[in-house]
């Protein structure tokens, strides 16, 4: 009967390891797509003279970093960027990025230190709101 525990708790500890080596595998796997995906991404400038004044909405969306924004461009510039969502669960937020793009007039600021994926994924929001006018 004592045999019998053992190798019943044992087959239950080694189906536990292997299952969270899985999940390890899984997680891992989505966090090499992530970071690939943020060094793939590149910021395009925009002539804001082109651009009609009006609101645009942009995202972008990496995985573990979303981010939605409203622009709002009147006479040529930049003078308002909402912040629709959010979600950073890796890393610091980046929210102040928007300040700079905003007082610099042009997309591709210096990152908020300590969150520069955070910061990246905000800026490609905004580009694309503007892109896709």
């Amino acid at each position: 009967m004592k045999c019998s525990i053992k190798k019943a708790t044992v087959t239950i500890i080694a189906l536990a390891i292997l299952v969270g080596g899985i999940f390890l595998a899984i997680y891992l796997k989505q966090v090499a797509d992530y970071k690939h995906a943020v060094s793939e991404i590149s910021i395009e400038e925009i002539s804001l003279s082109d651009i009609p004044n009006g609101v645009y909405i942009g995202e972008c969306d990496v995985n573990f970093i979303h981010a939605k924004v409203e622009v709002t461009v009147h006479g040529g510039a930049i003078t308002n960027i909402r912040i629709l969502e959010h979600k950073n669960e890796r890393g610091q937020a980046a929210e102040a990025v928007v300040e700079k793009i905003i007082s610099e007039q042009r997309i591709d600021v210096d990152a908020v230190t300590g969150a520069t994926n955070s910061s990246t994924v905000l800026k490609k929001a905004v580009e694309n709101a503007l892109k896709d006018n």
